[in-house]
């Protein structure tokens, strides 16, 4: 019986052991993380706010949205940078490798997946950047004739002549948009 306690204290002393000395040796590797971490989140908000700064100063206050997507994309993609680079400090750089590349291929489904909702947002960013294409404008785009009402990311809203509202994706209406002339402000003119 005696043998067997001092097998059970013996195994957890080398194990209590073995345990203080990996902390002993991952603590360099903790602090350097923690700063690592530290350091990147002040310089991660420092390149958003500057990229807000930035698209605010581009795009007028109604497009916040554009401003909003920008900020957000890049924070994503600094963080996601941070992470990868905090797991190599640790030494899990296969890790690492393993999580960039399965994001890759995560990012290449994602973005085939939404290539509408992309093509949506891309056409909408270049709909708020044209000065020919404001809110209040008549304009004749397949399939719809009427007032433009709204112009998000995604999608355009128009009144047509009857009142009613007629919602129409961006890319549709970038495809091919005529603004109307009307005969009565010319003649004012």
């Amino acid at each position: 019986m005696s043998t067997a306690v001092g097998f059970v204290l013996e195994t957890v002393q080398r194990t209590v052991n073995e345990f203080a000395a990996g902390i002993q040796q991952a603590a360099p590797k903790l602090l350097t993380g923690v700063v690592f971490l530290l350091l990147a989140y002040v310089a991660i908000r420092l390149v958003t706010s500057a990229i807000r700064r930035t698209l605010a100063a581009v795009y007028p206050d109604e497009q916040g949205l554009i401003v909003d997507l920008g900020a957000t994309v890049a924070g994503i993609f600094l963080w996601f940078g941070a992470a990868l680079t905090l797991l190599e400090i640790l030494g899990m750089g296969e890790i690492a490798a393993s999580l960039g590349t399965a994001a890759g291929f995560v990012a290449l489904g994602v973005s085939y997946a939404l290539s509408n909702m992309i093509a949506d947002t891309v056409a909408g960013v270049y709909l708020l950047r044209d000065p020919d294409f404001n809110p209040g404008d008549e304009v004749k785009s397949d399939p719809v004739t009427g007032v433009v009402e709204a112009i998000e990311l995604r999608k355009t809203r128009f009144r047509n002549e009857a009142g009613e509202t007629v919602v129409v994706a961006n890319r549709d209406v970038e495809k091919k948009w005529t603004k109307t002339v009307d005969e009565n402000a010319t003649a004012d003119a």
